[in-house]
């Protein structure tokens, strides 16, 4: 996996992938911000990665799913160089079928053991999780 990086300018940068997709990324102040930071993209990468296989082992198990919606929250330390302390992401799963221990199963397994954007947070960084069934 490779990325390339392109200065757009003091706080804008231009990433692309080998696909050719390409992201601006700013650090700009909230006032004058049109993209993601880094850390935002962070938060981003390891919602949706634990939501590919949460939707994943949904369907597998043959489990009636409709859509999967997220919010993320991150906790910052005070100090350079400013890592999350924690993080906590809500799952809101639209599904008739789907038991309250089944979800916390997936969730768990998914941020736990599959995803592999939260495998590479390090232990400086709690990764909680809560969800909510719609039927």
């Amino acid at each position: 996996m490779k990325i390339s990086m392109d200065y757009v300018n003091d706080n804008t940068f231009k990433v692309q992938n080998q696909s050719n997709n390409e992201l601006l990324i700013d650090m700009c102040d909230l006032d004058k911000k049109n993209h993601l930071s880094p850390m935002e993209l962070l938060l981003s990468a390891v919602t949706s990665c634990a939501a590919v296989e949460i939707v994943s082992m949904i369907k597998k198990r043959k489990r009636d799913f409709k859509n999967i919606l997220a919010k993320t929250n991150g906790t910052r330390v005070d100090t350079s160089p400013r890592y999350f302390s924690s993080i906590d992401i809500k799952y809101f799963i639209y599904s008739d079928d789907l038991t309250n221990n089944e979800a916390e199963r997936y969730i768990s397994l998914s941020l736990e053991k599959y995803c592999s954007v939260g495998s590479t947070i390090n232990d400086k960084t709690t990764i909680n999780h809560s969800f909510e069934i719609i039927r």
